[in-house]
């Protein structure tokens, strides 16, 4: 599977043009706290354009919107990627007719039409047209396209090595394989299935910098909308002052809260998935996706086997972090980051909150 497709490529920014816009349902902004704030913003800064329609409010309602279709069009190209490596696996199927074995008679079917059990034949240079056990002869097989594997490999009926893959390639000789696959069920249905994925779920540390994004866009909300308040104050005491209008507070609002990390958090964790994907990864989860980033070294054998080896400390307390606990360690770990990243860096105060027992 090979697809590397450019982040400026153009057919990529189109595809995803349009589903950003879609994402422009309220149902849809809503799971984002904080732009779903900005989108709202944007909405009554649209509203009250129609009653004062000067040149500041036009620029700040264009910025407004500006800054929500591009944080829907960042997420959508990042989704938009994902389709694209499922669909590189799409074009690996094969759709050219196969030799179906009926009776010891030979028919040319389509290969969408075989089910399980049926028969087929390949000789060399035909691509076998579907999952299934070689039952009648042996062959060199080219899986370059599935595993990686540049040298082809030995398979024939009988014992453990009987095994082919749809998509695959005969190199030499002639087999009879016997489908072990409904259509929709094959190997390459399954990868694409897990590219494609369902909805993807939010990580522990997502969750965890989600609710430190909420925490800080309702106290800068609460500063922003005290202020008129304080206003009509200094006014009552002959201070001087002018009472902020809802646009001006909105504006102020947009720009105290973390808009930046809440508009590109979602796109960050599928560009991760991706990132895997185009190396012929397959990630199931972001939560596998932030462990790897830990990972230095992973040493695998030919097969890609891994074997799980549980490790123990001696004499160390091996009781599980307390999920109150983790989430407080996460939360700290976020907002100290957020202020000390260009100094000290995530990691290091990951190491100091570590050494002093604060979490």
């Amino acid at each position: 599977m090979k697809s590397h497709s450019s982040l400026i490529d153009p057919q990529l920014l189109r595809g995803a043009l349009v589903p950003s816009l879609r994402k422009l349902d309220p149902r849809k902004q809503w799971r984002n706290p904080v732009m779903f704030t900005v989108y709202l913003g944007a909405i009554l800064c649209t509203l009250f354009l129609l009653r004062s329609a000067g040149m500041f409010e036009v620029q700040l309602v264009l910025w407004l919107w500006f800054t929500v279709i591009f944080a829907n069009f960042a997420e959508a190209v990042a989704e938009s990627r994902g389709k694209a490596q499922a669909d590189a696996l799409r074009s690996m199927r094969v759709t050219t007719p196969a030799r179906k074995l009926t009776d010891g008679k030979e028919a040319s079917v389509s290969a969408n039409d075989l089910h399980k059990g049926d028969l087929v034949v390949c000789e060399a240079g035909d691509a076998i047209p579907a999952d299934g056990e070689i039952i009648e002869g042996i062959a060199s097989v080219d899986e370059s396209a599935i595993t990686g594997e540049s040298a082809p490999v030995i398979r024939e009926s009988g014992g453990d090595r009987s095994a082919v893959t749809g998509g695959t390639r005969v190199l030499s000789d002639r087999i009879v394989i016997r489908v072990t696959n409904e259509p929709g069920q094959s190997f390459l249905d399954r990868m694409i299935a897990l590219v494609e994925g369902g909805e993807r779920q939010q990580t522990p540390n997502e969750k965890a910098l989600g609710i430190l994004l909420i925490s800080m866009t309702l106290v800068f909300l609460l500063v922003t909308f005290t202020l008129p308040a304080f206003a009509k104050f200094l006014l009552g005491q002959g201070l001087g002052g002018e009472v902020p209008g809802l646009v001006i507070l909105i504006a102020l609002l947009v720009c105290l809260i973390p808009t930046t990390i809440g508009a590109l958090v979602s796109a960050i964790g599928i560009s991760g998935i991706d990132r895997l994907t185009r190396h012929n990864v397959l990630a199931t989860s972001g939560r596998a996706v932030e462990a790897v980033g830990d990972v230095d070294v992973l040493l695998l054998d030919k097969t890609g086997t891994i074997t799980l080896i549980p490790l123990a400390l001696k004499g160390a307390d091996s009781k599980p972090m307390p999920a109150a606990a983790r989430l407080r360690r996460n939360l700290l770990i976020y907002g100290l980051g957020g202020i000390l990243a260009p100094f000290a860096g995530i990691k290091l105060i990951d190491l100091a909150l570590t050494t002093t027992g604060l979490a």
